[in-house]
């Protein structure tokens, strides 16, 4: 009897020293990677897909495409777990982040080598606008092409240093206004099809590269200060030796100088990517910087507040600034 109480108290004491082990999540029998839609599935689906035969190999797990209409598609169905890894522009990272349980963990590189690209204004090139000035000075004549809510370059960079800054509200301020991906809108203004579109140079880049005789049809009227270039996300909850695996692979990637790392560049090239650089959650602090100024420039011009109502939020605002420039500047 004693025999067999000891036996029960040792069973009892090792379930009890197991449950309080760290648990680890169980690697993923398949990682769907999300894409953002910058342009058709069509033309992303066949860009990305020998790199996610590479990520494939490298990782010894099925990797599958993940497309959705717009970008909030993706960060929901990140946040549902229905894509573990994404591509994504630094606002839509953003609500990856905030919301979908993201991380950032590598950040691309342009073709150049740099880490940065800019925003842009794109016209037909036989329009009469030639800068940022002549938009404004004739915005009730022109229909404007503007990009995704969630796309970093085509919505909120615009939003900030085209429209808060000169205290322009789009919807009233222009002929029309339409919504578009960068595609899009390239094409669009091409065709004389809108006025003056938002853009960015990545995928004016691009299109040079894949239809210079549309390439040919615009110019570029106005650029953005510098944008950190796009990040690639995973899950949080995505198990330690995946995530190693992941950014192994992509840190490793098209760096050789042998025969399998010219292979790997040109697989990027149509992607305009070099490489990837590691990176983290702090890339972000210069957009959320951008979205707290345009959230502040809104409230000051938001006639419908109260004087103690709009004091409040301003005083909020100003607050969650003042910690952004506190990280910035530890950061540096």
């Amino acid at each position: 009897m004693k025999s067999m109480r000891r036996s029960i108290l040792t069973a009892a004491l090792a379930v009890s020293a197991l449950s309080a082990l760290p648990s680890y999540a169980a690697a993923p029998k398949e990682i769907n990677f999300g894409i953002i839609s910058t342009e058709s599935s069509k033309n992303l689906s066949k860009d990305f897909e020998p790199f996610l035969k590479d990520m494939e190999k490298a990782v010894g797990i099925p990797v599958k495409a993940f497309f959705a209409s717009d970008y909030a598609g993706v960060i929901e169905a990140m946040r549902f777990n229905k894509v573990q890894v994404a591509w994504y522009g630094n606002k839509a990272a953003m609500e990856a982040v905030d919301r979908s349980n993201g991380e950032i963990f590598v950040q691309t590189m342009a073709l150049d080598g740099s880490k940065g690209y800019y925003s842009t204004l794109v016209t037909h090139k036989d329009s009469p606008y030639n800068s940022l000035q002549d938009v404004l000075k004739n915005s009730k004549d022109i229909r404007f092409g503007i990009g995704d809510p969630n796309s970093t370059s085509g919505f909120l960079v615009p939003s900030y240093y085209v429209f808060a800054l000169n205290k322009v509200e789009p919807k009233t301020a222009f002929k029309s206004v339409t919504t578009s991906n960068h595609e899009g809108n390239l094409l669009a203004a091409a065709a004389k099809q809108v006025d003056v579109a938002t853009n960015n140079t990545e995928n004016q880049d691009r299109l040079k590269a894949t239809q210079p005789e549309k390439f040919a049809m615009i110019k570029e009227i106005w650029r953005s200060p510098l944008i950190p270039s796009d990040p690639l996300v995973y899950r949080k909850d995505l198990d330690a030796a995946t995530k190693k695996k992941l950014k192994d692979f992509l840190l490793a990637y098209g760096r050789g100088n042998d025969a399998e790392g010219e292979r790997q560049r040109k697989i990027m090239a149509p992607l305009t990517w070099r490489g990837f650089e590691s990176s983290d959650d702090n890339q972000l602090l210069p957009i959320r910087q951008l979205e707290l100024f345009r959230n502040r420039n809104k409230v000051e011009a938001d006639s419908k507040l109260s004087d103690a109502d709009k004091k409040k939020e301003l005083a909020a605002i100003d607050t969650q600034l003042a910690a952004l420039e506190k990280q910035m500047k530890a950061k540096k």
